[in-house]
């Protein structure tokens, strides 16, 4: 597949910098069962499967599971959660908003906080449309960040911007909102019926010490536009911020995180 990627470097720290944790995983799949009237002969597609954490606890319940991911250190993150790779789980490493599948594939297609990384969304749309079968369902999933910790990266922004080299891009979550409108345009325009849930909310908390620790790691793609030694100096003066605003680095932060679904019911 070429050079390493982003996701390439940080794949060892992925799970642990996110705030998906396992026992929110089985009940969010035991909602998309439900969503889906899954069948013992349901089978799903997850483009951009990276460590495995959304369809682990489908993989474990048996349904027939493909994953696909342009990063191969990602891949093997999953395959480690396994003592072997299962007959019902297929792991292909290949650009994933290229769909290398034969046309009525699928019954279910779920991608969770990924359309915004792929360079035609246009184009991965018709994809999932093509391989989807007659009355499947294309679940467009977000993993929302806790208000805290998005007032953390805020801060981090706000060090970030004074420093030379650094090109601030739009907030991530305006990107992930206008894609999403066009995303329910694309399928409505398709015959597509859509539904909007919440499978899962539930309360994320970190200390500060912790969160500072996932940036030091650069496990997030902002801390990777400056150099390392630019970097060095941010992380320096965040660190000091942050003791002040808030008062130790053994502050615990707690808010509210929700995993989200616009579903989409082929004709």
């Amino acid at each position: 597949m070429g050079k390493r990627n982003y996701y390439d470097t940080i794949a060892d720290i992925y799970d642990q910098t996110r705030w998906l944790t396992e026992s929110v995983a089985e009940e969010v799949a035991d909602f998309i069962v439900e969503l889906v009237n899954a069948l013992p002969e349901t089978s799903f597609l997850e483009p951009g499967v990276g460590t495995g954490s959304n369809v682990l606890p489908l993989v474990r319940r048996r349904y027939a599971v493909t994953g696909i991911d342009v990063s191969q250190e990602m891949l093997d993150q999953f395959r480690q959660k396994l003592h072997e790779v299962p007959q019902n789980l297929s792991l292909i490493h290949a650009d994933a908003s290229q769909l290398p599948f034969p046309d009525q594939s699928f019954d279910v297609v779920l991608t969770v906080h990924m359309i915004h990384t792929v360079a035609n969304w246009k184009t991965f749309l018709d994809e999932i449309d093509r391989v989807l079968k007659p009355g499947g369902f294309y679940l467009n999933a977000q993993c929302i960040t806790p208000p805290a910790r998005m007032e953390f990266e805020r801060y981090f922004r706000m060090i970030l911007s004074k420093y030379e080299g650094f090109r601030e891009s739009k907030p991530g979550n305006k990107v992930i909102e206008e894609i999403n409108i066009n995303v329910e345009e694309y399928f409505h325009s398709k015959g597509y019926q859509s539904t909007y849930v919440v499978a899962k909310k539930w309360t994320v908390s970190n200390t500060v010490e912790e969160l500072l620790s996932f940036f030091k790691s650069r496990a997030y793609g902002l801390c990777w536009r400056v150099t390392d030694e630019i970097f060095a100096q941010v992380m320096e003066e965040f660190e000091a911020f942050c003791a002040e605003h808030y008062g130790s680095l053994e502050t615990e932060l707690s808010s509210e995180a929700k995993f989200e679904i616009w579903s989409y019911t082929a004709s």
